[in-house]
Formats: C-alpha cells, sequence, structure tokens
C-alpha cells in the first residue's frame, strides 16, 4: 500500500484529470486517422495517428510522474469521440479545438501546481507547457493550409505533403 501522497490533494486531481484527457485525446487523434483512412488521405491518416501515438506517451510521462511521487494513478471512463466529419477542414478544425482544450487542461494543473507550492509539479508541467505551444501552432497552420487548398488536387498535393513531413521526422515532440 502507498504511503499519503506527497502531491497536494488538488494537484494530484488535476494530474489524473489531464492524463485522463490525454488519453482521451489519443482516442480522439485515433479516429481522425481512421476518418482520413476512409477517405484516401493516408498523409493526414498517419499524422493523426502519430499524434494518437503522442498523446499516450504524454499520458505515460503523467502516470510516471504520479508514481514517482508516491501516488496512484486513477483511470476514468473515456467517451466515445467524435468520428463523422463532412470534411477535412472538419476534421482539422476539430484537431484544433481537441488541442486548445488540452492547453486549458494543462494550464489548470499548471494553476493548481503554483497555488500549492508543489515545486516538482510546476516544473514537470512546464514541458507540457511548452508542447502545446508547439502543438496549437501547427494545428493553425494545417487548418489555414486545408483552407487554401480550395480543390481536390490541392488536397491531394497537401496530404502528399504531410506523407513527406512524416517521414522526414525522426524525432517525438
Amino acid at each position: 500500500m502507498m504511503n499519503p501522497s506527497k502531491i497536494p490533494a488538488k494537484v494530484l486531481a488535476e494530474l489524473n484529470r489531464q492524463f485522463n484527457q490525454e488519453l482521451g485525446a489519443a482516442h480522439s487523434y485515433r479516429a481522425l486517422s481512421i476518418w482520413c483512412e476512409t477517405q484516401n488521405l493516408k498523409g493526414f491518416a498517419g499524422y493523426f495517428a502519430k499524434q494518437s501515438a503522442e498523446e499516450h506517451v504524454h499520458a505515460g510521462k503523467m502516470i510516471a510522474h504520479i508514481i514517482d511521487r508516491d501516488a496512484m494513478p486513477k483511470t476514468t471512463a473515456i467517451a466515445a469521440p467524435k468520428y463523422d466529419f463532412k470534411s477535412l477542414l472538419e476534421v482539422a478544425r476539430h484537431a484544433q479545438d481537441m488541442e486548445q482544450t488540452n492547453t486549458q487542461g494543462i494550464n489548470s494543473v499548471y494553476e493548481a501546481a503554483l497555488g500549492a507550492k508543489d515545486y516538482p509539479a510546476q516544473v514537470f508541467m512546464q514541458w507540457f507547457i511548452t508542447e502545446q505551444v508547439e502543438e496549437e501552432a501547427w494545428c493553425l497552420e494545417m487548418v489555414e493550409r486545408v483552407q487554401a487548398a480550395t480543390c481536390a488536387g490541392g488536397l491531394s498535393d497537401l496530404d502528399r505533403h504531410i506523407e513527406r513531413y512524416l517521414a522526414d521526422d525522426t524525432g517525438e515532440k
């Protein structure tokens, strides 16, 4: 049995909520990947599959942080993701909304850590804050590029560009 947690209760609750949110985002990104696959958008399908895997890594980091600080991570039910979209633009905007929601969640963890003077959690969450700046910037770029691809040929070119980008990308964000 674990000792009383070294993590203040509010911070622990926020960390648990956030790692479950990360798992939900992974589930949602998988649904986006599947939708793109059914639309023969292999580049976007690969990108969203990669994002799904990254969200699992992020949840794992939070789980490890909780365990390292002698507390028990608590999983919750994950809602079914949205999977029916009318267009790639709707998919891109959905991904953008998910990342904005994730940023709010990460900021909530950090705010709880600040309020509780939980210095290890503050330092830990700084990586996620930086990561979200990158994720939101990429989502904005993706939405803008999809909006600019006004014909089917433009979307195909953009999809191939994403495939090449993924082939050249060797590092995890």
